[in-house]
C-alpha cells in the first residue's frame, strides 16, 4: 500500500511533464513522431507483477507516450473542430481529478451538483436559450445528442399516449426523423442506440452549403402522419453552414413536430453579438446539444443537452432505486439528467472556464477564430490552384488543389498527407458534394494570425511539391 507522502511525487513528476508539454507546444511539431509499433514496444510489456515507485511510474508513461502524442492543443492544430483548454478550465480539471467526487448524486458531490446548476445558467445565457431549461452535462456532442433525441422521443410518443420507457418500442408508433442531407453522423448513431434506427431517417434536401431547405422540409412533413422529430444543425461540420434554425422551429412545430438542434459548435455563435444573427430562432426550439471543449476551451468530457421541456428530459432519464439518496429538498441529482449512474464532475471545468473568459471572453473567442479563418480563406485564395470550395460563415474553410492534370482529387489528398507530415500545423481530409477537399477548423482559444500565416506558407509550399 502507498502510504499519502506518496501524493507528492508522482503529482510533481505529473505536473512538471505537463506543463513542459503545455510550454512546449508553440515550437513542438503538430504531427505525430512515432508508429504504431513503436508505441507499443514503449509502453507495452508483460503486465507487471510487482510494485513499482509512483513516481517512476509518471515518469516512464510520460517518457513513452510522448512521441505518440498529437498536438492537438496546439495553436496551429486545424484538423478537427477541436478546442484546446484555457489555464483556468485545465486547472478545474485537474482538482476535479484529485477532489475524486461522484457527480451523479447531490449527496455525494454538493458542491459539484452546484456548480452544474450555476454554470447550466450561465450556458442558457450565453447561449440564448430560453429561461428554466434543464441542462444534462455529458461527455461530449455524441451523448449530447443522444440524450436530447432520448427526450424527444419520449414526448412525441406520450402526446400518442404511448409510454416507451415502460412498453419500449414494440408495437409503439413509428417515430419520423426529418433531418438535413448533411448532417452529421452523431444524429445517425444516437437513433441506433435510442432504437429508432436510420430507417426512421428521411433525408430532407440541402443547398450547396449543406443547409437545409425550409420548403423541403416542409414538403416531407406533409407526406407523412405521426410523431415527428425534425433535427436541424447549427454548424455544418464540413463548411461551417447554418441551418435557417427559426423558419425550421416555425414549420415544424406548425406540424407537431419536436425539434432537436445539432449546435456542436455553431451554437456557441449565440455568444457573439456580430454572429448571434446567424442563430436567429434558436430559441424556440426543444433541444440542444452542444460541446464546450471547443470554443469554450474546456477539456474533453465536456458535452452539454438542454431541454426546453425538463418533465421530458427527466422522464427519459431520471431513475429511482431504494439503496440511492435522492434528494428531497430542491437540490439536483445529475442522474436524472444525463445517461450515466457515476461519473466525474465535469462541471468545474466548465464553472471556470466561463468565468476566466467573462461573456466578453467568450464572444472574442469565437470572433477571433471566425476571422482567422477568412485570413486563411482569404490568403489561400490568392494563390493559383487554390480553391475555397464554401462559403466561411463561421471557423471552417474547405480547400481544393488543383494539378496541373485532371485528378485533383488525388493532388488533393496528396497535398493533405505531405502537410500532415510536414509539421507546421495540422489538417485533415474530407469529401465535400462528391470532390476531395483539405478541411481547416479554427477553434483553439490560443491561435492567432502568426499560426495562420506559418499554416499558410506551409499549405503552399506542400501544395508546390510534386505538383505536375
Amino acid at each position: 500500500m502507498h502510504e499519502q507522502d506518496d501524493w507528492a511525487g508522482p503529482l510533481g513528476e505529473a505536473a512538471a511533464r505537463a506543463l513542459a508539454y503545455l510550454n512546449g507546444l508553440p515550437t513542438r511539431p503538430v504531427g505525430l513522431h512515432a508508429t504504431v509499433a513503436q508505441l507499443r514496444a514503449s509502453l507495452g510489456g508483460p503486465l507487471p507483477d510487482q510494485p513499482e515507485d509512483p513516481r517512476q511510474v509518471i515518469a516512464a508513461l510520460a517518457e513513452a507516450a510522448e512521441p505518440g502524442l498529437l498536438a492537438s492543443p496546439s495553436g496551429r492544430f486545424f484538423g478537427f473542430v477541436i478546442g484546446g483548454a484555457t489555464p483556468a478550465a485545465l486547472g478545474a480539471d485537474w482538482l476535479a481529478s484529485a477532489w475524486d467526487q461522484n457527480a451523479g448524486l447531490y449527496v455525494l458531490g454538493p458542491a459539484a451538483a452546484v456548480v452544474e446548476e450555476v454554470a447550466a445558467g450561465w450556458l442558457a445565457q450565453l447561449l440564448g436559450l430560453p429561461p428554466g431549461v434543464s441542462t444534462g452535462f455529458v461527455t461530449g456532442g455524441q451523448m449530447a445528442n443522444f440524450t436530447g433525441l432520448a427526450a424527444a422521443r419520449h414526448e412525441v410518443l406520450r402526446r400518442t399516449g404511448w409510454d416507451v420507457e415502460v412498453s419500449g418500442l414494440v408495437g409503439a408508433p413509428p417515430v419520423r426523423v426529418l433531418a438535413g442531407q448533411a448532417r452529421h453522423a452523431t444524429i445517425d448513431r444516437a437513433l441506433r442506440f435510442l432504437g429508432l434506427g436510420t430507417a426512421a431517417l428521411e433525408p430532407v434536401d440541402t443547398d450547396d452549403q449543406g443547409r437545409m431547405r425550409v420548403s423541403a422540409l416542409r414538403a416531407a412533413l406533409d407526406r407523412g402522419r405521426g410523431p415527428a422529430i425534425v433535427c436541424a444543425q447549427v454548424g455544418n461540420v464540413d463548411t461551417g453552414a447554418v441551418d435557417p434554425v427559426g423558419d425550421i422551429c416555425e414549420v415544424a412545430h406548425g406540424a407537431g413536430a419536436w425539434v432537436h438542434v445539432d449546435g456542436a459548435f455553431g451554437l456557441w455563435a449565440a455568444a457573439s453579438p456580430r454572429l448571434r444573427p446567424l442563430v436567429a430562432g434558436v430559441e424556440h426550439a426543444d433541444s440542444w446539444s452542444t460541446d464546450a471543449h471547443k470554443w469554450l476551451n474546456v477539456p474533453y468530457d465536456s458535452g452539454l443537452v438542454f431541454c426546453a421541456h425538463p418533465e421530458a428530459h427527466r422522464a427519459a432519464m431520471g431513475v429511482r432505486a431504494s439503496y440511492l439518496v435522492h434528494s428531497a429538498g430542491g437540490e439536483r441529482d445529475a442522474l436524472d439528467y444525463n445517461p450515466e449512474f457515476s461519473r466525474r464532475a465535469r462541471g468545474f471545468a466548465v464553472y471556470a472556464g466561463i468565468r476566466a473568459l467573462g461573456r466578453d471572453g467568450i464572444a472574442d473567442v469565437v470572433e477571433r477564430c471566425c476571422a482567422l479563418a477568412r485570413r486563411f480563406a482569404s490568403r489561400l485564395s490568392a494563390h493559383d490552384n487554390v480553391e475555397i470550395l464554401n462559403e466561411v460563415v463561421l471557423n471552417q474553410v474547405l480547400v481544393r488543389f488543383r494539378d496541373t492534370g485532371d485528378d485533383h482529387d488525388a493532388h488533393t489528398r496528396r497535398v493533405v498527407a505531405r502537410i500532415q507530415q510536414d509539421g507546421t500545423c495540422w489538417m485533415s481530409g474530407t469529401t465535400w458534394r462528391g470532390q476531395a477537399a483539405m478541411r481547416i477548423s479554427v477553434s483553439n482559444w490560443s491561435t492567432d494570425e502568426t499560426d495562420v500565416d506559418r499554416s499558410v506558407e506551409a499549405i503552399l509550399r506542400c501544395a508546390a511539391t510534386g505538383r505536375r
